[in-house]
């Protein structure tokens, strides 16, 4: 994708999370946003008390060795072009509310950690839903 591609996905994916977010739904959205002025386009939309920046973090060598598909040797090799993190920028957050290091924790806590976050501020109460 190109740098102007990046942008207007992430303009759209804030705009849907907008929606849900404006009619009372929790939305947890993963992706891919590569620029620190996007991530703060989407927070100044979507709402700074609404907003919880979570950084899932992972050295590339470790991301190379998930990838099924090679795309990062392909992006080394100049075949992929514009591929974030090695032919194209990555600016990682300054102040994420919760930084994830997926090369060190399981799924499991990782999801526990973004469910307490969330409860945490106070936006999904701690009841016990389990069965409901």
């Amino acid at each position: 994708f190109s740098p102007e591609d990046r942008v207007e996905n992430i303009r759209r994916i804030g705009e849907m999370v907008n929606l849900y977010v404006d009619a009372g739904i929790i939305a947890i959205a993963a992706f891919i946003s590569p620029y620190r002025s996007d991530r703060r386009r989407i927070r100044d939309l979507v709402g700074d008390d609404r907003f919880f920046e979570i950084h899932v973090d992972c050295p590339p060598e470790v991301c190379a060795s998930r990838d099924p598909k090679g795309l990062y040797e392909k992006a080394k090799a100049g075949i992929v072009k514009n591929f974030t993190g090695i032919s194209a920028p990555y600016e990682p957050p300054e102040n994420p509310a919760l930084i994830i290091r997926s090369y060190e924790e399981d799924a499991e806590s990782s999801a526990s950690a973004v469910v307490t976050l969330i409860k945490q501020s106070g936006v999904l109460l701690s009841t016990d839903m389990q069965g409901r």
